[in-house]
């Protein structure tokens, strides 16, 4: 660290003995305590607890953001879970990543005897046990996700999907050394430090970024002696980070990426072209040959998507909306089948709170996909919107090749 900066280890400090999971920093004439936790470790909650406890500071700082806050303290029930907005918004994907990384967090915390998060839900009682302002520094989590997602390439979009998907069926038994191993480590970050290896972009995103704005968003955070609760894996960034400036790059990385000048080309693109083809066909060959080519546009992308529907398992309105919306929808990059059929799914057969709660078991097996209502939204959310995809190349090679 340079200028008055500096850090040492909690063992050094003198009035508590703390593990070497607890790093003291002095920062500006400030006293920051920095507890790295593994986000399934009942000793990190007690770790919490005692330093919290033990030095009752200015402010407690979390690495949470608002609506991971809202999910762990219980106070946004899954009641006022709105999926309708959501589709409206199309979040529905980012949601469904929340919940396959919940998922994989709750399985490993099944294991080891406590669930994800319960360190920084700890340490958030504890704030308020003692009067303590507690400051949320983590990220929008829909921001990570988008900027993960935007930064990764087509190809490597489809490994991410695949290993996350296959993180689900994992049904490895860990060894007693393997769960002694977790239980010093922040478990998520290890996973995104694996796919990091892989994906570098992944890395930048979903660790170094967050450790820039983790440490400048515990600088802001009022008071002289500070008590930051956050994973492991984020410990060693926030130490090289927090004597730099970046409120520059705060904007920056703070906001959701903007859409691909290629991707939105491309997406106005392929529509105009099968619309044109089907003009020009009009014009050279006639009424017939364009409503010819215009209904086999039309069950060429139907068809699929409610194919996609039916796999699904949808209600029989989902499959006709399937039907009905695909050659729109293929021919507008606005929206996607795959929303259309998400909402009417929704709204036709909406789940119930029980399934919410066991979302993350029925994520698990492959039928539970099928029988938990949540789940089969995303079904109909994914099956037809693929379908969609498909009908699009079938009926726009055939339209163009019937042009020339």
């Amino acid at each position: 660290m340079t200028g008055n900066n500096h850090y040492i280890s909690a063992e050094e400090k003198g009035n508590h003995v703390y593990p070497e999971d607890v790093q003291v920093l002095t920062v500006d004439g400030r006293e920051i305590f920095l507890v790295g936790t593994a986000h399934v470790s009942q000793g990190s909650v007690d770790l919490v607890r005692q330093v919290i406890e033990n030095e009752k500071p200015d402010c407690v700082c979390v690495e949470l953001d608002d609506k991971r806050y809202q999910a762990l303290s219980g106070r946004k029930r899954w009641e006022s879970l709105d999926l309708k907005e959501i589709i409206k918004k199309k979040q529905l994907s980012t949601l469904l990543v929340n919940l396959i990384l919940s998922s994989y967090q709750k399985k490993l915390g099944m294991q080891l005897g406590v669930m994800p998060g319960a360190e920084l839900l700890q340490a958030t009682r504890e704030a308020e046990k003692h009067s303590i302002p507690v400051s949320l520094c983590d990220r929008d989590v829909r921001v990570t996700l988008r900027r993960a997602w935007h930064g990764t390439s087509f190809f490597k979009k489809g490994y991410l999907l695949a290993t996350l998907l296959l993180s689900l069926f994992d049904t490895t038994e860990l060894t007693e050394e393997k769960l002694e191993e977790l239980k010093k480590k922040d478990v998520l970050s290890e996973l995104m430090s694996e796919l990091g290896e892989a994906m570098p972009v992944l890395k930048r995103v979903l660790i170094d970024e967050r450790d820039i704005y983790l440490a400048e968003k515990i600088k802001m955070s009022a008071g002289r002696k500070l008590v930051a609760v956050v994973g492991a894996g984020h410990v060693e960034g926030i130490k090289k980070r927090i004597d730099e400036d970046h409120s520059k790059a705060m904007s920056e990385i703070s906001k959701f990426p903007p859409v691909s000048s290629w991707v939105k080309a491309l997406g106005w693109a392929i529509p105009l072209l099968i619309i044109g083809s089907l003009a020009a066909i009009g014009i050279q060959k006639g009424s017939n040959a364009a409503g010819a080519n215009l209904l086999y546009w039309i069950l060429a992308n139907g068809i699929p998507s409610a194919i996609g529907a039916f796999l699904a398992w949808a209600h029989p309105l989902t499959i006709a909306s399937a039907f009905a919306a695909a050659p729109v929808t293929s021919l507008t990059p606005v929206i996607g089948a795959g929303y259309v059929t998400a909402f009417v799914q929704v709204m036709v057969r909406p789940p119930v709170v029980r399934e919410f709660e066991t979302v993350g078991e029925d994520m698990s097996t492959i039928t539970g996909w099928w029988r938990n209502k949540l789940l089969r939204v995303f079904l109909a959310f994914l099956l037809p919107g693929f379908g969609s995809l498909i009908g699009t190349w079938i009926g726009g090679v055939e339209i163009i090749s019937n042009l020339f």
